[in-house]
């Protein structure tokens, strides 16, 4: 194979300002693989007496002989040896540099810190992340679970590249862009008395008992029950709990009170619970991802765009 043409300038001190140019290094590990000068020197596209040259002055400017010249070309000497085998290795870890620098810039190497409020298998953002392991493999892909005002924390302290809240955020140190919606449902136990009725109204739910977890989107969840009945449910009945999602279910199957989510948790339902559409509900919740301006990282511009596409191509709500 034959390499890059190097320059055929008359060679200088390596060791000027005290650093070895590459090209003589370079040169140095031709003339090592193939043992012969001329050979060399049409592999890299170079005269034979610059070649020879420039070994010599590297060989003066170190104070040691790396190769024993003989009639049938050169051999090298242990110094030589041992000189070669330190830059091939140096050689092969900037290439490494440069190819990683060049996988990370396409996407294909990096780190990505994604900021949720739960992950629902068969939902939207479950489904989105499946496809960036998927089509991004070398990414390592870091999954952080908590409340909006957690992960916003976490994302402003540079320990999260993008975080989805619910509802169009107004963040003025940050961006954001709507990427799906959700169909809001009550949470019955079977048992109940509107579990029969193929939907229900804000109204219908004006005595009950929410159950509502501290964590996810429970706080919001928690300020929409308040804003769906005011001002005909004086004393809203609310129950913050420090649970998991699956324990929340659980608690309302028990008759413990009903819950509020969105679609995606009725797609894979739990026993015992019922899942009812809010028929007044005036629209689906729709959730955003919220990243930095400052954030650059390539392993984010392609998770948004992937997001996008998907966003694209689901059913509406």
């Amino acid at each position: 194979m034959r390499r890059r043409t190097l320059s055929q300038k008359a060679p200088t001190s390596p060791l000027r300002n005290g650093r070895i140019p590459m090209v003589s290094l370079l040169q140095t590990l031709a003339v090592a693989e193939y043992l012969n000068l001329r050979h060399a020197a049409n592999a890299l596209g170079v005269s034979q007496s610059s070649l020879s040259t420039r070994i010599r002055v590297l060989e003066e400017d170190l104070g040691v002989a790396l190769f024993e010249r003989h009639a049938r070309g050169v051999r090298l000497t242990d110094a030589g040896r041992r000189f070669v085998e330190k830059v091939a290795a140096g050689v092969d870890q900037l290439d490494d540099a440069v190819k990683t620098a060049g996988m990370t810039a396409r996407s294909e190497l990096g780190r990505l810190r994604v900021g949720v409020h739960a992950l629902v298998s068969g939902g939207f953002l479950a489904e989105l992340i499946g496809l960036y392991r998927d089509q991004y493999p070398s990414i390592d892909l870091d999954i952080i679970e908590g409340t909006a005002r957690e992960t916003m924390a976490q994302l402003r302290a540079d320990r999260l590249d993008v975080s989805f809240v619910a509802n169009a955020p107004d963040f003025p140190d940050c961006l954001s862009r709507r990427i799906w919606t959700e169909r809001l449902k009550v949470v019955l136990p079977p048992n109940h008395l509107l579990a029969h009725q193929t939907s229900v109204m804000w109204a219908d739910l004006a005595s009950e008992t929410f159950l509502v977890p501290y964590g996810g989107t429970g706080p919001q969840v928690h300020d929409h029950i308040l804003l769906r009945l005011a001002g005909g449910w004086p004393n809203a009945s609310i129950l913050p709990l420090a649970v998991e999602r699956a324990t929340l279910l659980s608690m309302v199957a028990q008759g413990f009170g009903v819950t509020i989510v969105g679609d995606a948790t009725a797609l894979a339902p739990p026993p015992g619970v019922v899942f009812l559409p809010i028929t007044d509900e005036p629209e689906p919740v729709c959730f955003s991802a919220v990243w930095s301006p400052q954030n650059r990282s390539p392993a984010l511009r392609a998770f948004l765009d992937l997001a996008q596409r998907v966003a694209r191509s689901a059913p509406t709500a």
